[in-house]
């Protein structure tokens, strides 16, 4: 068993430098998934304040209510 350990592990000396290049994949893979917000975590679409604002911009609505659906929004 000594002799085991002692020797070269058959060929497995190169291997050593691959194991810190594994723990970065496996540490940039967990941070990916972590911090990356992909496509499915997004909004789809403008944000409600935004078309509300947008309509009052265009003069389909007055600006009493503006106000009021926007009073309604905050709520």
């Amino acid at each position: 068993m000594l002799m085991l350990l002692a020797s070269d592990h058959h060929g497995w000396h190169w291997f050593w430098p691959l194991v810190p290049l594994a723990w970065l994949l496996v540490f940039f893979l967990l941070a990916r998934f972590v911090f990356w917000r992909g496509p499915y975590w997004r909004h789809a679409g403008p944000d409600a304040r935004a078309i509300l604002a947008e309509r009052y911009a265009r003069g389909e609505i007055s600006l009493e209510e503006y106000r009021e659906r926007l009073g309604n929004l905050e709520r």
